[in-house]
């Protein structure tokens, strides 16, 4: 426009030339943030969407700016530019509980909370945002109030897997094995496949005192993950109970292959002669839920 203005005589427009100069820069550095984004290059595309934001304020580009965040482990400047999303979309519930994940990553379960009850005050009867809620109870050590949100989630939408795993997992550590039968019940009858049903399935099997069933069921995780670690502990100490020393040393050397920390107590050199005391000692110092 305005060199057809300027070739015929007429006057040029500074404010819309401005408009359109600072358009071209904000796509720009959106485009080019995205991209740094889609290769790892997360510090660059933070920097990219953030000097785009002082150009126009786009919820595109403050969501991007999250999701940079979150990958550079910016958990609190993540969160202020999703709570921000949801301050400008009040009736977005799925905004909030995207808020609200980034709190429990950064354990701030206080907020977390606050989150999901400004999505309960939009739809008291989202299950979505009472599995949140049972999760940052959960986090703040509030058991009994936790399976209360995970059960009102299950009876929102049945369908929910994340709620029957959770609450399965939640009930086992608090020794109610026959409750937590009954999610897991439902995981196998909906052929849920995951590696937390499995380990969940197999830890069930283990407080029933089936340590032939849980040790397959431990034998599928591996399969399924060879780097699962609690797998080898939990498979380890089974066998070692039923008297499988080699089997035992076998998951035990694993143990400490892939986490050698994690049996940093057990002392001396880990050889054929002492395997049965060590291996015995390693598996009376751990728990099978991590109570």
């Amino acid at each position: 426009m305005g060199f057809w203005n300027s070739l015929f005589g007429g006057e040029s427009n500074p404010e819309e030339e401005k408009r359109n100069a600072e358009q071209r820069n904000f796509d720009l550095l959106k485009y080019d943030g995205v991209k740094a984004m889609r290769i790892g290059q997360f510090e660059y595309a933070a920097k990219c969407f953030e000097k785009a934001l002082q150009t126009t304020d786009d919820p595109e580009v403050h969501d991007y700016l999250s999701r940079a965040l979150i990958h550079m482990g910016r958990l609190d400047e993540a969160l202020a530019e999703l709570k921000l999303l949801a301050m400008g979309e009040p009736d977005n519930i799925q905004l909030k509980m995207q808020a609200a994940s980034v709190a429990y990553m950064n354990e701030d379960y206080v907020e977390m909370k606050a989150l999901c009850e400004q999505a309960l005050a939009v739809d008291g009867n989202s299950a979505i945002a009472h599995f949140y809620y049972a999760k940052a109870e959960l986090g703040e050590g509030n058991v009994v109030q936790s399976i209360a949100h995970l059960t009102q989630a299950i009876a929102l939408d049945e369908k929910l897997v994340d709620p029957h795993l959770l609450r399965g997992q939640t009930l086992l550590q608090m020794g109610d094995v026959a409750g937590a039968a009954s999610d897991v019940e439902w995981l196998v009858l909906h052929q849920v496949d995951s590696e937390e049903a499995l380990m969940l399935r197999a830890q069930l099997e283990a407080a029933n005192n089936h340590a032939d069933e849980a040790i397959e069921l431990y034998g599928k995780l591996i399969d399924m993950n060879p780097f699962h670690v609690e797998a080898y502990r939990e498979r380890g100490r089974l066998r070692m109970e039923k008297g499988d020393k080699t089997g035992a040393a076998e998951d035990m050397e694993k143990v400490m292959e892939l986490n050698p920390q994690e049996l940093a107590d057990v002392s001396g050199e880990y050889s054929a002669e002492g395997i049965e005391q060590k291996t015995r000692q390693a598996y009376s110092n751990l728990n099978p839920f991590g109570i």
